[in-house]
């Protein structure tokens, strides 16, 4: 929808596309590893191009994609080909680089650590890819050599965005500010309508999403930007839609580190201009690490699961017994083929509020569906889970129901292990219309956290008001989503005067406490980092370990903590009465004769 809606609009000087995460490009290798011509997003080229390329010409809009995925230059040669079968002159660029399976053997004698959890380099036979995440400045350079399609493998998301910014503009290598400032409009860019109203907290305010706005950034020289979106959409560009999309994924928000710069998003201010324009200032930023966040992805057993529903009285309490008997069932058949525990199980009652943790507020459910899963080193291992599930249907309490094509199959279980590699040792190379060159990116230099100076929390107000407590989302937007096996939870208050209570109210103990369920440990303090973002009256938590595994990897019913919020946002906050009464008149809009 997103392309041809740009191009009605008209008047846009490039459109940027994202779509590479750590689990597509798992998947890419393994279609390569089938196909060589495989491996790069083939709606890019199905449906973006085949269907757009004669207006994209006309209008002469620059097209910059990462779909190249794990094969840039198949992705690249499909693109030329249609334009030659379009006859139309337009000149691609391919970016590579950024694939390092060639060099795995050198990176295993090495054998860096994971980044994040210190675990050992994986077996070489087990590993599925490799790829160093490139920046904009490639981007850049082939934009400057008249490129009118810019095609790149694994780059950061926001580089695609930053990297029309330095054709753009000019901007410079210490241009710190300013390329973050470019890095953030790319974040805000980078998920779509997330920005425009999808995914938002107050979804009952967002019109239409049938044909929602995807929005458009007008990037100043200085950095600061207009969030908007076509004329004639759906969706919202509010404050809080903008926000929720800063805090998504970002981690530590005064040390997001990218490969062009290190980006301090703290003191960014997002101001409401009109119904459908937001003013981001610009950001902070330091310059360039000397290092490319590295991902690998290997193979780690298998692992499936079903999804069933059950209705009627006590239907959680049906499905429960129907999924504790599936894994005992499951555990014997095991031992009589002498395969060995599971690696993990798990059990989600979804409708009975399993979510929730300790928090769930029913007894009972009358209709729920059961998510009973498992991981095993053997494919034969979880092929055993699911013949007893099946074995069990007519031995289950009643209610038993569902909705599916066939029995699910065994699936490879895909790990994540990040690390760093240094600049000097990746290549990267420019192809332009056949002819190629080195690209050699800014050395950069090391970074350290010391460097980094951290606001001051919001203080405590003073005072004998009576206080009451009010849910969080009656006083805050929420957004979250995953960073490997960390949730990442962004917190802005509605108004700043919420901001000190939320702040008193959410220590690392309380959100440790309500994701106890899912925190490898339970309700340790120690595995929650929280961050102060004043520029928009932000709280932003980072939970280790709370995701199974995350990716791939998970066997939950959501691995990458995409729900999170919704379950933080149900914590009550004690407030001043006097404030709670304020939100109540806004809420509910009270007929004024009514009030005392």
């Amino acid at each position: 929808m997103a392309t041809p809606q740009f191009l009605d609009e008209g008047g846009l000087d490039y459109i940027v596309f994202d779509y590479l995460a750590e689990i597509t490009m798992s998947i890419m290798a393994r279609a390569k590893a089938k196909n060589a011509d495989a491996g790069f997003a083939t709606d890019f080229i199905s449906t973006v191009l085949k269907l757009n390329l004669p207006k994209i010409a006309t209008q002469g809009v620059k097209i910059i994609s990462n779909a190249g995925g794990i094969n840039p230059l198949a992705c690249g040669a499909a693109a030329r080909a249609l334009i030659k079968e379009a006859g139309l002159d337009l000149k691609v660029a391919i970016i590579s680089g950024d694939d390092l399976m060639a060099k795995m053997d050198d990176i295993a004698k090495r054998a860096p650590r994971e980044m994040f959890t210190g675990l050992e380099f994986p077996e070489p036979d087990k590993i599925a890819s490799i790829n160093a995440y490139l920046g904009a400045f490639p981007i850049a350079a082939a934009l400057d050599q008249g490129a009118d399609i810019v095609i790149t493998g694994r780059c950061v998301d926001s580089a695609v965005t930053l990297g029309a910014c330095l054709h753009a503009f000019g901007w410079k290598a210490d241009d710190c500010d300013k390329l973050a400032s470019g890095s953030l409009a790319g974040h805000i860019l980078e998920c779509g309508p997330q920005a425009t109203g999808g995914n938002f907290t107050d979804w009952q305010d967002v019109p239409d999403i049938a044909n929602i706005g995807y929005p458009i950034a007008e990037i100043n020289v200085d950095g600061s930007f207009i969030i908007t979106k076509a004329d004639n959409t759906g969706g919202l560009v509010s404050v809080g839609t903008v926000s929720e999309q800063l805090v998504y994924e970002i981690g530590d928000p005064q040390c997001y580190l990218l490969p062009d710069v290190v980006c301090d998003f703290s003191n960014v201010t997002i101001t409401q201009q009109s119904d459908t324009r937001v003013l981001v200032s610009p950001a902070t930023g330091y310059p360039a690490p000397d290092t490319y966040k590295t991902s690998l992805t290997y193979a780690d057993g298998f692992r499936t699961g079903v999804m069933l529903s059950y209705y009627g009285f006590d239907a959680d309490k049906k499905a429960n017994i129907l999924a504790v008997a599936a894994l005992k069932r499951a555990d014997k058949a095991l031992r009589r083929f002498n395969l060995g525990d599971f690696t993990e199980t798990s059990i989600e009652i979804i409708g009975a509020q399993s979510q929730f943790g300790n928090f769930s507020e029913i007894d009972s459910a009358r209709e729920v569906c059961v998510k009973i899963a498992a991981r095993h080193p053997d494919a034969m291992g979880v092929g055993l889970l699911l013949k007893e599930i099946v074995g069990l249907g007519l031995a289950s309490p009643p209610g038993l129901s569902g909705f599916a094509g066939g029995r699910p199959k065994p699936s490879p279980v895909v790990r994540l292990f990040s690390y760093l590699s240094s600049k000097k040792d990746v290549k990267i190379q420019i192809d332009i219309d056949g002819e190629t060159q080195d690209f050699f990116d800014t050395t950069g230099t090391p970074f350290t956290l010391s460097t980094i100076e951290r606001p001051p929390p919001p203080t405590y107000p003073v005072g004998t008001d009576t206080l009451v407590e009010l849910p969080l989302v009656k006083l805050a937007w929420g957004r979250s989503g995953d960073k490997g096996n960390k949730a990442n939870i962004g917190i802005i208050a509605r108004d700043a005067a919420y901001l000190p209570y939320i702040w008193a109210a959410l220590t690392e103990g309380v959100v440790a406490t309500r994701f106890a369920h899912f925190i490898d440990g339970g309700a340790d303090a120690d595995k929650v980092q929280r961050f102060y973002l004043p520029g928009t009256n932000a709280i932003n938590f980072l939970v280790d370990t709370v995701l199974g595994g995350g990716g791939m990897a998970s066997i939950r019913n959501d691995p990458q903590g995409k729900g999170y919020a919704q379950i933080l946002l149900a914590q009550p906050i004690p407030i001043p009465q006097k404030l709670a009464l304020a939100e109540w008149m806004v809420l509910m809009k009270p007929d004024p004769k009514m009030l005392p």
